[in-house]
Parts: structure tokens; C-alpha cells; sequence
């Protein structure tokens, strides 16, 4: 970091060096008002420390050309002076540019200090510049990204819908030029002639069906217009859009940027609880948002948003460029930046479209997660919770038990002799088993307890804060309501029997223990001939 002293005298220079050294710190020196602007052009510069009182150019002279100049008029200056501490003196320096005194005896420790304090100043300030230079350059990114995203799933469905509209257009084409063909060696035969002209007019009407719906796709592409270099949007749905702003006059000029657009309906709002009002009442696919409005900031209104669950996209529009604060709302949630003295219909269809891009890409993003969630602890076959996620709930119920002293019980199942379901109905017959099986189960469960498909055909139930006695009854009520439902596959009805092992927490040691005890129930009901309810004893003395 660069300081620059300024002093007539070198003893005095001598002395302001030794005060100041320090390790990285340069300390540049200039004997006269003249050498020191020169200077300032070939250093970045952090602090001027300027004698007043120098021959040919005095420091008020010299500080008030530094000021004059755009290079260094940023420049902090503190005057070393030792003339009088006089009012007059003190207010005509300041007047000049500068920002402190100090007065010659120096005292090294206030003279320390208040140069730390500019110093400081400096490198804060070299560090936001550095910040919004970053910042700039990651939002630049961001956008390209996102665009460069959009762009591939944009050609993706176009390459898509090219593949199946060019199959779908070659049948009515081929009908056409054959009949334009047979209509040429038919001329003379008036009844042929209007059988193929009304066979082309289906053919027409067929294709110009087809090309509708290729101008319809929901990838609405900004196109020239032919009324000046204004553009215009063309989309296959309406687009409600919320326009945010203190002043209706911006909103109608909002308006006219878009023209006349019969699937465009813009809607406007004058502050942030009027925007909450019209979001409880309608929906809207985007907001254009004012950043700085009567009730609060766009700050305020995503702090809001994420508070009451608002998933609307939003677009900032503020009265100018701001890095920062543009890089603050895009962390916050906002989908797009638009600075005031950029907006034109280029750029507003061109955020629409992204933004409508980028919602459908989030939408499905989102079901895809949704998906792959449900994936991750449902049973696709019975929509029961699969075995892992089984295992999970069951340590927490299990210690829960503990803690609270209650009891929880294990339930679990197996179908009788289901291996001569496949072998004689087929696999899909046993599947289709299963899958009743599942929502015959899901009915009987309380809504605290959780079902689950254990593993082939066997099904397993957590049942949190249980008696004995009810839990016993229940499931064998269950039993006997499987063993009369009637299954049906191709015309053919049979019936299918369960066998049950019941165990109790109280009872176990341990999660391990108790997935023990009732299998051993479980294997004992089958041993015992089936189609039965049998509860784990602690003495290994199972009774039915």
C-alpha cells in the first residue's frame, strides 16, 4: 500500500519515514506541490500527507488541483501544518479538499492512528471493489448459464416435436401430392375430380392443423415484427404477469414495451401488501418488482416470500446498475436483474421467455426430486414404504418406546403357499396379488403406524403406543378379512391366506431381538398350519 508525504524540508520527510515505517507499507516522498501531482499519476496512492506551507505551490494550491482532477480526487489528504490552529486556516484547508489536521510538534502516536484509520478505509474499499468485480463476473456467468440451460432444453423439445411432427405432416403430404397426381389424369371425369379436390382439402386442413400446434409450443420465441424493430411474443397459453411499482404511469409503459398482446395479461400492484393481497386471490407465472417501493424494499419482499411459502417468480427492477444489490436479490431468490435503463420489448420478452423456461426446468426439477423421494422409501408394486426406510422408522420407535416407557409393536406377515399363485396363474396373477394386498393393508393400518412391504411376499407394521390384547384382536380380524377377499385374474377367482407374527418392545433388548421375536411367530404360525395370529411370549413360549 502506497502513502505519499509531502514536505519541503527533508528533515521533516526523515522524520514522518521513520513514524510510518512499517512492514508493507511504501512510502513515497515529494519535495514540492508539482512533483508530488506527478506522482500521483504513476502510483496508486492510499493517503497524502501535505505540508502547507511549501515555496512556488503551497498545500492549498496543490490540494485543490488533486481535487480538480477525476484521477486523484478520491484521494484522502490530511494537511501537516505548523501554522496557526485558527479557524480561518483550519476551514479554508478543508475547503481546498482536505480530510484532517495535524499540527507540527507531531505527535507520533495520533499521527499512527489517523493514518491507520484512512489505510483501513482504503483497503475496505479495495476490497468491495474487488467483491463487485467478482460479483459481476459470477452473476455474468449465472446468466449464461442459465441461458446456455434454457437454450439445451429448448432444442431438445424442438428436435423432439421436429421427429414427431415430420411423421405426423408425411401421411397428409403423400395423400396430397397423390391426389394433385390422380386429379391430372382424371380431369375429364367430373365426379373423380371433386372426390380427389375434396380429399386434398382434408389433406390441407390435416396439415394446416399440424402447423398450428408447431407455432403453439410452449418454447415462445421472440420474433421480429414487421411494424418497426419493436418485437413481438407469441404464446400457446395466457401469461398472467404482476407488475409492482409506486407509479401507474410505469406500469402503462410497461405495457406499451409489450404492445398489443391478447395472451399477456398484465396485472399491477402499487406496494408489497397490495402484491400479498393479489397473490391470495390469484395467480400469477411472474412478478416484476419494484426494488424500492412504499412499504419496504425487494429485500423485504423475498424475507416475505420464503415466510408465507410464495414460490412466484420474481424479476428486480431497479432505477439503476447495482452490482451488489443485484447479486444480493439473485441469492435471494429473484430469477432475473433489470436495471430501469435497460428495459425495452427486447428485453422483456426475452425475460419472459427465460423465466417461463426456468420455471417449467424447476417445476420438473421438482417432480423429478418428488420422484425420486417416493422412489427412495415407497414399494412401487404395493405403494407400501419399502424395507429401508422401514428399518429407519423402526430404531426411532424402538428407542422412542424406551424413553417414554410406552410399548410398540412388530407385526409381520407372509402369504401362505404364494409360490402356487405364480405357478399356476402366471407372475403377473401374483403381482396383482401384492398389489391388493397393499391397499387392503393400507385401509387397516391406524394413521401413526407404518406399513411396509418387508421383502417378496412377506409385509411388515410398526404399531407405536399398542396394548396387547387390542393389537392381537385387530390383526386377526385382519386375517380373516384377507382370507375371504376374493382375487380375480383372467376370470379366474381363488383366495390367498396370511400367517402372523406379533412382538413387543417390552419384551426385546433391542431392535435385532425384536425383528427376531417376530419371525419366530411368524415361524411358528406357519408350522402350525398356517392362516393363524401368533404372539411372541418372552419365555419362548409363543401361544396362538
Amino acid at each position: 500500500m502506497d502513502i505519499l508525504i509531502v514536505d519541503d524540508k527533508p528533515a521533516n520527510l526523515l522524520a514522518l519515514r521513520k513514524i510510518l515505517k512499517r512492514p508493507g507499507l511504501n512510502i513515497i516522498e515529494a519535495k514540492s506541490g508539482n512533483e508530488a501531482l506527478a506522482l500521483l499519476l504513476e502510483h496508486d496512492i492510499a493517503l497524502i500527507l501535505l505540508d502547507v506551507q511549501m515555496p512556488d505551490m503551497d498545500g492549498f494550491e496543490t490540494a485543490e488541483l488533486m481535487r480538480g482532477n477525476e484521477e486523484t480526487k478520491h484521494i484522502p489528504i490530511i494537511f501537516v501544518t505548523a501554522i496557526s490552529k485558527e479557524q480561518k486556516y483550519v476551514f479554508k484547508g478543508y475547503d481546498k479538499g482536505a480530510v484532517d489536521y495535524l499540527f507540527k510538534p507531531l505527535d507520533p502516536d495520533i499521527l499512527q492512528s489517523k493514518v491507520n484509520v484512512f489505510l483501513e478505509l482504503h483497503r475496505q474499499k479495495e476490497d468491495l471493489k474487488k467483491t463487485n468485480t467478482e460479483l459481476k463476473d459470477a452473476n455474468e456467468k449465472i446468466l449464461e448459464q442459465q441461458e446456455a440451460l434454457i437454450e439445451e432444453e429448448r432444442l431438445k423439445v424442438l428436435l423432439q416435436i421436429a421427429g414427431a411432427k415430420a411423421e405426423e405432416l408425411n401421411q397428409p403430404l403423400v395423400s396430397l401430392l397423390e391426389d394433385v397426381e390422380l386429379m391430372e389424369k382424371v380431369s375429364h371425369n367430373p365426379e373423380k375430380s371433386v372426390e380427389c379436390l375434396n380429399r386434398i382439402k382434408e389433406s390441407g386442413r390435416k396439415i394446416s392443423d399440424i402447423a398450428k400446434k408447431i407455432k403453439t409450443i410452449h418454447y415462445s420465441e421472440p420474433l421480429p415484427s414487421f411494424h418497426g424493430s419493436s418485437t413481438i411474443i407469441s404464446f400457446d397459453r395466457e401469461i398472467k404477469i404482476l407488475m409492482v411499482n409506486d407509479s401507474e404511469d410505469i406500469f402503462e409503459g410497461f405495457k406499451a414495451f409489450l404492445g398489443a398482446q391478447d395472451l399477456i395479461n398484465i396485472s399491477w400492484a402499487a406496494n408489497i401488501k397490495e402484491t400479498l393481497t393479489m397473490l391470495e386471490k390469484d395467480k400469477f407465472d411472474m412478478i416484476f418488482l419494484n426494488h424500492i417501493l412504499e412499504d419496504g424494499t425487494s429485500i423485504d419482499f423475498f424475507r416475505t416470500m420464503e415466510k408465507e411459502g410464495i414460490e412466484t417468480p420474481v424479476i428486480v427492477v431497479s432505477g439503476h446498475g447495482d452490482e451488489m444489490l443485484a447479486s444480493q436479490v439473485i441469492q435471494l431468490g429473484a430469477y432475473e436483474y433489470l436495471p430501469k435503463n435497460r428495459i425495452n420489448s427486447a428485453s422483456i420478452c426475452r425475460i419472459i421467455n427465460n423465466t417461463l423456461e426456468r420455471c417449467r426446468l424447476r417445476n420438473d426439477a421438482k417432480r423429478a426430486q418428488a420422484k425420486m423421494t417416493e422412489m427412495s422409501i415407497v414399494d412401487e408394486l404395493t405403494k407400501l414404504h419399502n424395507r429401508r426406510y422401514f428399518m429407519e422408522v423402526l430404531e426411532g420407535e424402538f428407542e422412542r418406546a424406551l424413553r417414554y416407557e410406552t410399548e410398540m409393536a412388530l407385526i409381520m406377515m407372509d402369504l401362505d403357499l404364494f409360490k402356487e399363485i405364480n405357478d399356476t396363474y402366471g407372475h403377473l396373477a401374483g403381482d396383482m396379488v401384492l398389489s391388493g394386498i397393499g391397499k387392503i393393508l393400507k385401509k387397516h393400518v391406524r394413521r401413526n403406524d407404518l406399513a411396509c412391504r418387508y421383502g417378496g411376499e412377506e409385509f411388515a407394521v410398526i404399531l407405536p403406543n399398542v396394548s396387547r390384547d387390542n393389537i392381537y384382536a385387530a390383526y386377526d380380524r385382519f386375517r380373516e378379512m384377507v382370507s375371504k377377499h376374493p382375487f380375480e385374474y383372467e376370470s379366474k377367482q381363488f383366495h390367498i391366506t396370511f400367517s402372523i407374527g406379533i412382538a413387543f418392545s417390552n419384551d426385546a433388548k433391542s431392535v435385532h431381538n425384536l425383528l427376531v421375536y417376530a419371525d419366530q411367530a411368524l415361524y411358528q404360525a406357519k408350522e402350525t398350519g398356517r392362516n393363524k395370529t401368533v404372539i411372541y411370549r418372552a419365555k419362548n413360549n409363543a401361544d396362538v
